[in-house]
Order: structure tokens, then sequence, then C-alpha cells
């Protein structure tokens, strides 16, 4: 069984993580996950306080073992959601688009891990300063917001950066490329785009078909004008909204464009107006099957393609 740092750190069975996705990573799958023997994180999004409160309580009825809470620090809640996972003593708090220094302190006093998503060796080193417990290495190829390197060219460069635990994401979904990250440096995965065809996952029947159907050139990229790039599914909105960044309109128009996208992608199954988010690895990810059946076969896989790495060397 694979054991490394960061089981040891957080007490889990597995070093899978499920990454945190706004609108899709609820109580539910995250207490699957975590029973499955991974870390389950439950999204905060642009959402609400009261919901995230919500959904750790309703996480907490489904599972004794440990999970976590993303947080996206540009959300306006960033300051009430932080009390929150204080105050509910969440075991980790992963966090993205910004800097949760102001709140470390609090979070550490809490028991709490802090595990930032970093995209640059720069950043990765910071966290450490900041007492982080470990990064998440997230490469290009991941969905939703992304950084410009990718997983491949990141990973081992944060690891050589610092000394804390490294967990590689980004084009993550099988057992190869789990091992690829552990021979990379990292001690830990994450994967988003897997757990989308979970069973527990809630996004519409709209949604899970075009992840099980997606080819190898199903994903592109927009979003870099107004400097935050986003990867998702191709789709008519993600077509227009490109012809869109290449317009004259306003950059607040720009912006008017993507509100709610999400939602209708996840919530209503809208093919024409949502915005499905996902990462290059969509086109590996082929059927449905328990969140529990997906954290076990990529840990077994990963394990079983690195002890026989030695049949490719004569």
């Amino acid at each position: 069984m694979l054991v490394t740092p960061i089981t040891e750190l957080l007490g889990i069975k597995y070093p899978v993580f499920q990454g945190g996705m706004a609108w899709i990573s609820d109580g539910k799958l995250a207490a699957a996950v975590s029973n499955g023997g991974g870390l389950g994180i439950i999204a905060s999004g642009n959402a609400p306080a009261s919901y995230v409160r919500d959904e750790i309580r309703k996480a907490k009825s489904l599972t004794d073992k440990p999970f976590g809470v993303n947080i996206m620090l540009l959300s306006p809640y960033a300051d009430e959601i932080a009390d929150v996972v204080a105050e509910e003593k969440v075991a980790v708090v992963t966090t993205g688009a910004g800097n949760p220094q102001k709140y470390m302190k609090m979070w550490k006093e809490a028991g709490i891990k802090v595990i930032p998503v970093v995209a640059s060796t720069a950043i990765a080193k910071l966290m450490e300063r900041m007492g982080a417990s470990a990064v998440i290495a997230e490469g290009g190829e991941s969905g939703g917001h992304i950084g410009e390197l990718t997983t491949m060219v990141l990973v081992p460069l944060i690891v050589s950066s610092v000394s804390i635990p490294v967990i590689a994401a980004g084009g993550i979904a099988t057992g190869e490329q789990g091992a690829a990250a552990f021979m990379l440096g990292a001690v830990g995965i994450q994967m988003g785009t897997r757990f989308l065809s979970a069973d527990e996952c809630s996004i519409s029947e709209v949604y899970k078909e075009k992840i099980l159907k997606a080819s190898d050139r199903c994903t592109m990229v927009t979003g870099k004008r107004l400097g935050h790039p986003v990867r998702s599914l191709k789709s008519p909105f993600s077509r227009s909204y490109e012809k869109a960044e290449y317009s004259s309109i306003s950059d607040d128009e720009l912006e008017a464009l993507a509100v709610g996208a999400l939602r209708k992608a996840v919530v209503d199954g809208d093919n024409e107006n949502g915005c499905f988010l996902a990462g290059q690895v969509a086109a590996l990810v082929n059927k449905s099957e328990s969140a529990a059946s997906i954290v076990k076969s990529i840990a077994e896989d990963t394990e079983k393609c690195l002890k026989g790495a030695s049949k490719w060397i004569r």
C-alpha cells in the first residue's frame, strides 16, 4: 500500500485528494471520497459562509474520516468562510486565488493543515515560509483556472524548491499518470476531472455525459485577455466566449458573459450556455463508478505501475 508523508500527516489511507470544484465538490462527494480512503474536499467557490457550514456538517454526518475545504481567497465571503472552517475544525484547508497569510495563525490554532494550490516556485516558497503543511502543484492541464506550466515541469521544480510535501495535480486520472507524479517527486496526487464521473458527483447528466464522451482534443482555454485563463470543454458557450475575447467589447462586458455559466452547466445541464469545466485528462475518463472505487483503483494502479517499472529497463 502507498504510504507517504502525506498519508501519515493527514491520517488517510491513500495519498489521493479530490479537487475542490466550485458548484460540484459538495459534502456528499467529499464524504464519499474520504470514506474511500482519500481526502475529500468541499469547494466554497463564491458561495456564502452559510452554504459552506451546511456542507461541512453534511460531510460530518456522512463520514468520520478527515476531509477538507477549498477556499478561493478572492471570494467576497473569504473572511467569513475562514472563520467557519476554524469553528468547524475541518482537517484540511486548501487555498487558491490569493494569499492565506492573514488566516494562518487562526487555522493553525484550530489544528487545521493548510495546503495551498500553487502554480510557481515563488508562490510555493512563500507558502512554505508562511507555515503551510504542504502544497499542491497544479499544472496547466487541469480544468478551471490554470497556470502556464505543465505538471511535468511544475512538479519537479517545486519539489526541488521546498522541503514540505508536494501533491501533484493536473492531467492525472490513471495509475500510469499517478506513478509519473510520484517519480517527479510528489508524495500524493489530486484529481478533479476524474471525480466528475463518480456516482456521488451531483453534476447534471448532460455534464457527466460530456465527460464520458470526451476526446483527446476536447478542451480549450479562454479568459487569457482578462488575465485568468480557464480550461473547459469545447462547447457553444466556450467557442462564443473565445470569439468575444478577440472582439471590441469592453473587459467588463466580457467578464459579464461568464456570470452564471458554470451553474448553468452543473445544475441546469444547459448545453448552449453552460461552461463545462474539465481538464485535458477528460479523454481518459470513460466510465461511471463510485468515488471509493476511483480512489482505490488509482492508488492500486499507481502502486502496481511503480513496482513494475523495472520491466521497461534491460
